[in-house]
């Protein structure tokens, strides 16, 4: 019974029309935006490498602004902080599925960022984006950063980039949004995917890995009414980012 209600409740949840729809999808991505363009010049002529500005940002703005929506809304209509009909696509789901389904996903997104995506985003960096400044891309001063900027960067990006903000992203993306989008059905995982790649202004060049990358981890996602079955594998591929450069932290 309680399953049979939340899929009534979710099919019952108010839409969001296409333009509001994309201004909270890239909203927050051209606050991100704002403050990575501001900070990042300063941090990077004191040595800091450009990752530690981009996960500053993820706890200072990605997380505070879409956790503090979601919150936002649920003090709205529920008169408190509780997350019942705000975070929607959180039905059960045996525990045999989570074992089958994320291996499948986390092994393409795998595929897909570093066999796929390399060729294809370096042709674009140098085609399309190599006026910009050398701070904006996100190995800049990480191999010339001190040892105690490196550990920073590092520890802050196993807490906000490898757990916090991949958490607060689903919730607000896959948990909030997507719900509000379901009257499109199909083309609903599609639209989420295409419009959360581009909110990541930041990394323009690598568009088209995140949508092959998450697209059918979305269409999951929709499918099963579960955001878990995203923040998982979410949060192991961040992670596994941040195991990746710990060699060049504790060398």
């Amino acid at each position: 019974m309680m399953e049979e209600h939340m899929s009534t409740h979710t099919a019952d949840t108010e839409q969001h029309s296409l333009t509001a729809s994309v201004i909270l999808h890239l909203l927050p991505g051209i606050l991100i935006l704002a403050f990575f363009l501001v900070l990042t010049p300063l941090l990077a002529g004191e040595g800091f490498p450009t990752l530690f500005c981009l996960f500053l940002a993820v706890a200072v703005v990605l997380i505070p602004f879409e956790l503090g929506y979601i919150l936002y809304q649920a003090r709205r209509k529920n008169k408190t902080f509780s997350l019942n009909g705000i975070v929607l696509y959180r039905q059960k789901v045996p525990v045999w599925q989570y074992i089958a389904l994320i291996p499948p996903f986390l092994a393409w997104a795998l595929v897909s960022y570093f066999v796929i995506a390399p060729p294809i985003q370096n042709s674009f960096k140098g085609e399309y984006f190599s006026w910009l400044p050398a701070w904006f891309f996100l190995d800049h001063n990480l191999a010339h950063s001190s040892k105690s900027a490196l550990l920073a960067t590092w520890v802050m990006g196993v807490l906000f980039n490898g757990i916090a903000g991949p958490v607060v992203e689903e919730l607000y993306f896959r948990g909030y949004l997507l719900p509000r989008i379901s009257r499109l059905k199909g083309w609903a995982p599609l639209l989420n995917v295409c419009l959360f790649s581009v909110y990541h202004f930041f990394t323009p060049w690598r568009n088209l890995e995140r949508i092959l990358a998450l697209l059918p981890g979305t269409y999951i996602i929709q499918w099963k009414k579960n955001i878990y079955l995203g923040m998982i594998p979410h949060c192991l591929l961040n992670t596994t980012g941040m195991l990746l450069m710990a060699p060049l932290v504790f060398r």
